[in-house]
């Protein structure tokens, strides 16, 4: 059985997660097979256009899986834990995950223009660029500090850090 490793990102809205897990996701690709999975705490995200037949399938309540050619998506009612995540994709090498702040993985934090040190509790690095100064905030020694537009020096630590799952 082979390994498969996780690694998470969080910060605040606007900071640029969904932005560098699609860069993340675009490298490893090459490589690796990806997952991912988005937390979406507002259930706001739309996924399919009023009217249409999944859509009209999932106002039944009922769970739908729609398959095509090219893809397969699976909506759902009820709120997946990870390992039933893991076990429903199974065929990935690694995965990212965007929010979910509770999940034990290790987890790189995106910040632009301020610094939410309410996030330090829940990361093992933080990610920012030039509109932060670090020497503004007292961040934990045990937090790694990235170029949030070092993408190499990102993938490395996520080489370095992601956990077997």
């Amino acid at each position: 059985m082979r390994t498969r490793v996780a690694v998470a990102f969080t910060g605040p809205s606007g900071s640029g997660k969904t932005t560098l897990v699609e860069k993340v996701a675009k490298a490893l690709i090459k490589s690796r097979k990806v997952a991912i999975i988005k937390n979406d705490p507002k259930d706001k995200a739309v996924f399919d256009v009023a009217g249409k037949d999944s859509h009209r399938f999932f106002e039944t309540g009922a769970e739908v899986v729609v398959t095509s050619p090219t893809r397969t998506t699976y909506f759902s009612h009820r709120e997946k834990r990870l390992d039933e995540i893991v076990t429903m994709v199974n065929d990935f090498d690694i995965l990212l995950v965007e929010g979910l702040k509770t999940l034990p993985l290790p987890r790189i934090a995106i910040f632009r223009n301020t610094i939410d040190e309410s996030y330090f509790d829940c990361s093992e690095a933080i990610a920012i660029d030039h509109t932060i100064d670090t020497n503004d905030y007292k961040i934990p020694e045990n937090i790694d500090i990235l170029d949030l537009n070092d993408l190499d020096a990102i993938l490395e630590w996520i080489d370095t850090h992601a956990k077997a799952i």
